[in-house]
């Protein structure tokens, strides 16, 4: 039962970051006044930045 609670907390935490994420690139594409794309740059940041939230999560009960 806890492991289950633990999976759907996680699920709704990432999919309210998920969307709070594509809001904020939205609501920039509309400042900017260009289509909503990520370029090849900022997809790599994004991913580094992801993996190491997902390493530093792993490494919680390590302590």
């Amino acid at each position: 039962m806890n492991k289950t609670r633990i999976i759907l907390g996680g699920t709704m935490v990432g999919a309210l970051t998920g969307l709070i994420a594509a809001m904020l690139l939205s609501r920039r594409a509309e400042r900017n006044q260009r289509e909503t794309a990520i370029t090849t740059g900022e997809g790599l940041k994004l991913g580094v930045l992801v993996f190491g939230l997902l390493r530093a999560i792993a490494s919680l009960s390590d302590d």
